[in-house]
């Protein structure tokens, strides 16, 4: 049996989802949240691409340093 069956979320839940949401928070609240989370996941991806240019940068400078 496979584990990640209770990962397979229908439209039905979506739905549930969306309404439990829109009453925890109101509908003027949304926006700001998702800003919020479209700022977190852009700092997210920012870093990551950064952690990337450093690592290559480092191992390149390794490189020279070896010959």
């Amino acid at each position: 049996m496979n584990s990640f069956v209770f990962l397979a979320i229908g439209g039905y839940q979506i739905v549930l989802i969306v309404v439990v949401v829109l009453l925890l928070f109101g509908g003027k609240k949304i926006p700001e949240l998702m800003k919020g989370l479209g700022s977190g996941i852009k700092e997210f991806k920012d870093a990551s691409k950064g952690e990337e240019k450093d690592s290559k940068k480092d191992s390149i400078d390794n490189i020279l340093e070896d010959k």
